[in-house]
């Protein structure tokens, strides 16, 4: 098994191209399983979710090498259990981790054994939260994942038990969310990986399937104002676009692309997608 490893390339590498950097080794304290990341733009910086060693981890942009973190958060105080996935909101320079039940938040430059200096948790909640986005322009939080109900109706019927939810970026304790996406014209799966474009209030949601050929694997899109059982207004998806199983998403406003990760066709994939800028 290759050491896991942080690799960068060119923007527009193609095919079999060689990464510009990789941070791999002992002293940067990776370790198998890296499910998330994110790049604040402000600070110049790298942070990702450590899954078994409970932590969040940030290192220098431009980190080369078997290179240490410049900040660890880790420690009994933090209330993290097997983080995979993160959002960095670096206008307010804060971390948000989905933990199912449980949203915590942290100051993106905290460092050590702390606690978090908000936390999203209790039954209004409705969380059932595998991944989330912060939306730092319109002031909001989105969250995906499995709806944590039993008898809805709407799910059981459709077999999709994910939904999509809403809240204020800055809610904290037993709070409703502002909206929730769910039922059978949303489409939505157990899991959705997520992200969010501000300017057009766009949300993009993947839903990778287990299934390694399945129609079910597909990035679908919806609006921030939307609420309830909502189709989604664009879908990147089916028997030719070689979708296997989503890991990842991202928007490039400049080019007007979204770029899509899969797992299982070990790929990196760009759409021009001009619709949802």
């Amino acid at each position: 098994m290759a050491h896991p490893q942080i690799a960068a390339f060119a923007r527009l590498a193609n095919g079999n191209a060689k990464p510009t950097r990789s941070i791999a080794g002992q002293n940067s304290a990776i370790t198998r399983t890296i499910h998330d990341m994110a790049y604040n733009p402000i600070t110049d910086e790298i942070v990702i979710p450590q899954f078994y060693a409970q932590a969040i981890m940030t290192y220098r942009g431009g980190a080369n090498g078997d290179e240490k973190p410049i900040r660890i958060i880790m420690g009994p105080d933090t209330q993290m259990t097997t983080p995979a996935r993160l959002a960095l909101d670096p206008i307010h320079k804060e971390v948000f981790i989905p933990l199912e039940d449980t949203i915590l938040v942290f100051p993106s430059d905290a460092e050590g054994n702390v606690k978090p200096i908000r936390t999203i948790k209790g039954p209004d909640t409705m969380l059932g939260a595998t991944a989330l986005t912060v939306d730092p322009v319109n002031n909001l939080l989105i969250a995906s994942g499995q709806r944590p109900r039993k008898g809805d109706e709407r799910a059981v019927e459709s077999g999709r038990n994910g939904h999509i939810l809403i809240f204020n970026r800055t809610d904290n304790g037993n709070v409703k969310p502002k909206a929730q996406i769910f039922g059978p014209k949303s489409k939505i799966l157990l899991t959705a990986l997520i992200t969010v474009y501000p300017p057009t209030k766009m949300i993009l949601a993947g839903m990778p399937s287990r299934e390694k050929s399945s129609p079910n694997n597909w990035v679908g899109v919806w609006s921030e104002t939307d609420n309830g059982d909502v189709p989604p207004r664009w879908m990147i998806g089916g028997p030719n676009q070689m979708l296997r199983q989503v890991r990842g998403i991202t928007v490039v406003p400049k080019t007007k692309e979204v770029i899509v990760s899969d797992k299982y066709v070990n790929a990196v994939m760009t759409y021009h997608f001009p619709e949802i800028f």
